[in-house]
């Protein structure tokens, strides 16, 4: 029987997921390819042999996205699996027209095909869109488990971005293993400020691996979901994070609706400087789609070292990258804090971005006077330096989580903006955590288990 020949879409997470928990080793299935988007530089690989399985000893190849059309002929495709995230439902529907039109089958896998279920407690932290807040949420939950006497071990959707057979499982404690696994900027932005608060990371390839080594030093696994994607494990208790900056985006983006819909609870978050409008619209939407979600509202407050350092100078902002580039937002907590605080300019960097950030510009041209916090690799790094330097600014402003001075060498004197998750009224979510995880029975897990 000649068996279904599949591609999966997607941009080095979700696909190598979907692969491994629904397609590795049945034989009813082929996958010919995948392809990739949205991140630089991750096409021209392979999925290597050793994560494919016995049915792909020469591992799967990697193409750019853009080649999808002859590919679906070259390789006589009876079905596309879309598998990235952070995309608008005309974006998705697009796609779908695209490979229908071949009359291959277009397929979206829910959670019941991908989910895997833990031996711990799972509670899930995810997003509407890129950029909502999802990382203070987790820091925030994170501390609260603490406090209960609990130890939390964060696992971190995937960024795998280098040589994938060295990043099948990966445990980050220290800096040091920051270095040791050669992250990008982007990893260091979601690694960095968990492992400042004493808490193990975990991330990779494989993540049925990766939660069976957590789960040996875990009381509770919690999963720190990138990219607004849905959750890989099973989870006891689904938090869901929106942005009214982008009102409206919870019932029109993928697969933000579906967070939304699956969510116990929902954190309207930014509440402080977004407009009533706007967060009344987010609350009609969650209510409408999800009404036994509980409401939380957020705020973002920014804390800088030295914000009077800020007031007349001729500034130059950097946000953080995911946030702007496919997140859609034109502006970041960088750009608030210069203006806030008084800055004579905000310097436009577009005329002195170099190499690979000049097609960052050109690819999202809804970017303003900001510089994207972009290093997916060597070159880009060196890139964004120099990028920097060229633009002659009194002071950096980097609303980056990480301290930039880590990885690049910084002539001029900078400003970190900081925010974490401030919780607005009552209950709080510490509580409604308490609550919802009495109702689920967890907490009496727990206390079996730690017994």
């Amino acid at each position: 029987m000649r068996r279904t020949r599949v591609i999966i879409m997607g941009a080095a997470g979700r696909d190598f997921h979907n692969f491994n928990v629904h397609f590795r080793d049945k034989r009813t299935y082929e996958v010919v390819a995948f392809t990739a988007a949205q991140i630089p530089g991750i096409e021209g690989r392979r999925y290597p042999g050793v994560l494919a399985g016995k049915l792909y000893p020469q591992g799967i190849p990697i193409y750019e996205e853009d080649e999808l059309d002859r590919l679906l002929a070259e390789f006589n495709v009876d079905q596309v699996v879309f598998a990235y995230s952070d995309v608008s439902y005309s974006y998705v529907m697009h796609k779908a027209a695209q490979i229908m039109a071949t009359g291959a089958d277009f397929k979206l896998l829910g959670t019941h095909a991908t989910q895997i279920k833990s031996t711990k407690p799972v509670i899930s932290i995810c997003a509407v869109r890129t950029g909502s807040g999802k990382s203070p949420t987790t820091r925030y939950v994170a501390a609260a488990l603490r406090r209960m006497g609990l130890r939390p071990v964060i696992i971190r959707h995937p960024m795998p971005y280098g040589e994938l057979a060295k990043q099948v499982v990966q445990r980050f404690a220290t800096y040091r293993d920051l270095d040791l696994h050669q992250v990008t900027i982007e990893e260091r932005e979601e690694y960095e400020p968990h492992l400042d608060q004493g808490y193990v990371v975990y991330a990779g390839v494989d993540y049925e691996q990766i939660l069976r080594q957590a789960e040996q030093e875990a009381d509770v696994i919690l999963w720190d979901g990138g990219n607004n994607d849905l959750p890989f494990y099973e989870p006891d208790l689904h938090i869901v994070i929106a942005d009214p900056h982008r009102s409206g985006h919870e019932i029109s983006y993928f697969p933000g609706e579906t967070n939304v819909r699956m969510a116990d609870i929902v954190v309207i978050n930014k509440v402080d400087t977004a407009d009533h409008t706007d967060i009344d619209t987010v609350r009609n939407n969650i209510e409408r789609i999800n009404p036994a979600a509980t409401i939380v509202f957020g705020a973002s407050p920014l804390y800088l070292d030295e914000p009077m350092a800020i007031r007349g100078k001729r500034v130059l902002v950097i946000e953080d990258g995911p946030t702007v580039t496919h997140g859609e937002m034109p502006y970041g907590a960088g750009t608030i804090a210069a203006r806030r605080f008084g800055a004579a300019e905000l310097i436009d960097p577009r005329p002195f971005a170099v190499g690979s950030l000049r097609e960052v510009y050109a690819k999202y041209p809804h970017i303003g006077a900001a510089l994207p916090a972009m290093g997916y690799g060597a070159t880009q790094i060196a890139e964004l330096e120099e990028t920097i330097h060229a633009a002659g600014a009194d002071l950096v402003v980097a609303a980056t989580p990480i301290d930039l001075r880590r990885v690049i060498r910084l002539d001029v004197p900078i400003q970190r903006v900081r925010y974490e998750l401030q919780v607005i009224g009552e209950p709080s979510l510490e509580e409604l955590l308490v609550t919802a995880l009495t109702q689920k029975e967890v907490m009496a897990q727990l206390s079996r288990s730690l017994v």
